[in-house]
C-alpha cells in the first residue's frame, strides 16, 4: 500500500480489515485468557505454589503475585507504544503475542511449591511480568490497529472486535475452567486439571505470529511515515501536548476495569469461599457472563457509531454506582440462580464499556502518538485499578467480616471514572489526526 491511498469503503480495504480482525483476535484471546484463567483458578494455585496451613494466605498471596503481573503493563505500554508508533503497529503486535503465548505456556509447566520451594511462586511471578509486559503493549496496539483501518462511520464497530475477541478469551478461560471443575475429580483439578489451559498457549503462538506476519500495516500509519509524520519520541510529546488527555483516558478507564475484575473474574473465588456455592456452578455463571458480554460488545460498539461515545460511557458508569451495591446484596442469597442473574446483569452493563472504550481511547490522540498515548493511560488503569482489585477485595472481606464490601470498590470506580466522562468530548465524527 505504500505510495498509494486505500479507500476504505473499497472490496480490497474489506478484505485487508477482515484479515486484521482475525490476526488481532488471536492475541486479543490471550491477553484476557490467561489473566482471567488465573483469577479463576486462584483456588488451585494457592495450593500448588505456595505454603500451605493458612487457605486465607495462600490465597491473598496468590492474589498479590496476580497484581504484580499488571504493574508490568504500564512498563510494556511504554516500550512497545514507542515501538509501535516507530515501527508501526504490525511490528509491535508481532513481538505482543509472542511474549504472550511464552508466558502462558510456562505458566503450566511450573513445578509445586512442594517440588521446587520459593523457586515455584518465583517462576510463577516471572511468568505473570511477562504476560503484564506483552498486555501492556497488546491493548493499545489492537485497539489503535483496528480502529485505523475502520471504514469511517464505523469506527465504533470496528473497535469494538478488540474488546470482542478479549471477551472470548474471557469466555474461553471461564469455560475452560468450568468443563475441568465439573468433570474432573477434586483431587485431579487441584494437581493437574487446571494446568491444561495454560499450556494451549504453546499451540496457539505460532498460529497468531504467522497471522500477523502477514497483515498489512494500517492505511493510517503509512501515510503519517510516507509524510515522515513519525514521531521520535512519542512519549514525552504524547505527556507534553496531550497530557490532559491522557489523564481523562485514564479515568474513563477505571470503571470497566474494576467492574471486570470485581463482578465477573473474582465472582467464583468469592461464590466458592464466602458463599459455598459449588466451584463448577460458580465458573458456569461467570462462563455465561462473560460469553453475555461478548455477544453484546459489537452491538454496543455499532451503537455508539449512532449515538455517540458518551452517553454509552456514561450510561456505564452511572449503572455501576446504582447497581453495585443490590448486585452484592442478591449474590449474598447464596444461590447459583441469585448469582447468575447478578452476574448476567453485570455484563449488560459491561458491554457499554466493552463496545466502547477501544474506540473512544482511540479517536482523542493523533496517530503519531496513538498506541503510546492510549496504552500507557489505559495499561495505568489497569495496573492500578486492575490487578489489585481481587486482592483489595479479598482484604475487604477478611478484615471487615462484611461479605458485601466489595461492591464499595465498583461503587468507587464509577465516581472516580464520573468527572473523565463528564469533561469527555463526542468524537464520534471526527476524522482521524
Amino acid at each position: 500500500m505504500s505510495g498509494t491511498t486505500l479507500d476504505l469503503r473499497s472490496p480490497a480495504a474489506q478484505a485487508i480489515r477482515r484479515r486484521a480482525i482475525v490476526s488481532c483476535a488471536v492475541g486479543n484471546f490471550f491477553e484476557l485468557f490467561d489473566f482471567v484463567l488465573y483469577g479463576f483458578f486462584a483456588v488451585p494455585i494457592s495450593q500448588a505454589f505456595f505454603p500451605q496451613g493458612n487457605d486465607a494466605l495462600a490465597l491473598i498471596n496468590t492474589f498479590i503475585t496476580f497484581g504484580v503481573g499488571f504493574l508490568f503493563r504500564p512498563l510494556g505500554a511504554v516500550v512497545l507504544g514507542r515501538y509501535g508508533d516507530r515501527e508501526g503497529r504490525r511490528a509491535a503486535l508481532v513481538v505482543t503475542i509472542g511474549l504472550m503465548a511464552a508466558a502462558t505456556g510456562f505458566t503450566g509447566l511450573i513445578p509445586t511449591y512442594s517440588q521446587i520451594g520459593i523457586l515455584a511462586p518465583v517462576l510463577l511471578l516471572i511468568c505473570r511480568c511477562g504476560q503484564g509486559f506483552s498486555t501492556g503493549g497488546e491493548w493499545g496496539g489492537a485497539a489503535a490497529f483496528l480502529v485505523e483501518y475502520a471504514e469511517p462511520g464505523k469506527r465504533g464497530l470496528t473497535g469494538s472486535w478488540q474488546q470482542f475477541s478479549t471477551q472470548i478469551g474471557a469466555t474461553g478461560a471461564a469455560l475452560s475452567a468450568y468443563l475441568l471443575a465439573h468433570n474432573l475429580a477434586p483431587d485431579a483439578f487441584a494437581s493437574w486439571g487446571w494446568r491444561l489451559p495454560f499450556l494451549f498457549g504453546f499451540l496457539l503462538g505460532p498460529v497468531g505470529y504467522y497471522l500477523r506476519s502477514k497483515v498489512a500495516e494500517t492505511p493510517v500509519f503509512e501515510q503519517n511515515a510516507e509524510k515522515k509524520a513519525i514521531s521520535r519520541a512519542p512519549l514525552s510529546e504524547a505527556l507534553s501536548t496531550h497530557g490532559g488527555k491522557i489523564a481523562q483516558a485514564f479515568g474513563l478507564s477505571i470503571i470497566g476495569i474494576v467492574a471486570n475484575y470485581v463482578m465477573i473474574v473474582f465472582m467464583p473465588t468469592y461464590a466458592v469461599k464466602t458463599l459455598h456455592i459449588d466451584a463448577d456452578r460458580a465458573l458456569l455463571s461467570a462462563t455465561l457472563a462473560n460469553l453475555a458480554v461478548m455477544v453484546l460488545t459489537p452491538f454496543m460498539g455499532a451503537l455508539s457509531d449512532k449515538v455517540g461515545r458518551r452517553p454509552m460511557i456514561g450510561a456505564c458508569g452511572l449503572l455501576y454506582l446504582i447497581v453495585g451495591y443490590p448486585l452484592y446484596i442478591l449474590v449474598g442469597n447464596g444461590t447459583f440462580e441469585t448469582l447468575l442473574i447478578a452476574q448476567l446483569i453485570v455484563a449488560c452493563i459491561q458491554s457499554l464499556y466493552t463496545g466502547t472504550i477501544p474506540v473512544i481511547l482511540s479517536e482523542m490522540f493523533p496517530t503519531r502518538i496513538r498506541y503510546t498515548a492510549l496504552s500507557v493511560s489505559y495499561g495505568f488503569s489497569v495496573a492500578i485499578f486492575g490487578g489489585f482489585a481481587p486482592f483489595v477485595a479479598t482484604w475487604l472481606i477478611s478484615s471487615t467480616g462484611n461479605p458485601l464490601s466489595p461492591a464499595y470498590l465498583v461503587m468507587a470506580a464509577g465516581l472516580a471514572s464520573a468527572i473523565s466522562i463528564w469533561i469527555m468530548k463526542e468524537c464520534r465524527n471526527v476524522p482521524l489526526e
